[in-house]
């Protein structure tokens, strides 16, 4: 009788403790999983003095905006537009020079300009170059003079507007969460297409 005793009592402690562990077991199973499907993004804080600085920087040395801005592969064009133009601005210039040194000269009755010389310094009996072709001469080299310092001055500008803009551009929100797309659906009904704006907010 007691061995009976005692075997029911194993059994009735064993039965508790298995019951006991799969209770543990399902409240393990039922415990909530959190699951994070956003990053939250921490921006920099805008600066309102940055486009500001690009354009005074781009002011003082072409391509210091560009560099600030880290938009390198700009400088090179920044630089190679200024440069054409001062190129241009240089030769016609040199030109214009020329001519209106030799209608000088003609003018004050001299014959000796370096149109009346050939290309071995040879005196010529009439000159390469009428006094009507140095006035004409002097015009055209001065326009393309003109037009090039026009140029020069406005790719200067623009370098200054292109720091600038770029810099407002750079702290501008192009958030995700925020977006204004063009909507385009065709109803299934008497198929007709629907064109429209559709604003999206992610909170």
């Amino acid at each position: 009788m007691p061995n009976k005793l005692l075997i029911a009592v194993a059994c009735s402690l064993l039965f508790c403790w298995c019951f006991t562990a799969q209770e543990k077991d399902k409240k393990k199973k039922e415990l909530p999983t959190i699951v994070v499907d956003t990053i939250i993004e921490v921006r920099d804080p805008i600066n309102p003095l940055a486009p500001a600085k690009a354009a005074f920087y781009s002011a003082i040395l072409p391509g210091l905006g560009q560099a600030y801005n880290k938009k390198y592969w700009k400088i090179p064009i920044v630089f190679g537009g200024l440069a054409t133009g001062i190129y241009f601005y240089t030769n016609n210039n040199k030109e214009y020079n020329r001519y209106r040194d030799a209608y000088k000269s003609r003018l004050a009755g001299f014959t000796n300009d370096e149109f009346y010389l050939d290309s071995q310094g040879n005196q010529l009996p009439t000159p390469r170059v009428t006094t009507e072709g140095l006035q004409r001469g002097q015009k055209f080299y001065k326009r393309n003079k003109e037009i090039s310092l026009l140029v020069t001055l406005g790719i200067y500008a623009l370098n200054i507007i292109d720091a600038n803009v770029d810099a407002h551009l750079m702290q501008y929100n192009v958030d995700e969460n925020l977006t204004l797309a063009p909507h385009f659906k065709i109803d299934e009904v008497d198929r007709k297409s629907n064109l429209g704006l559709t604003l999206n907010f992610k909170f």
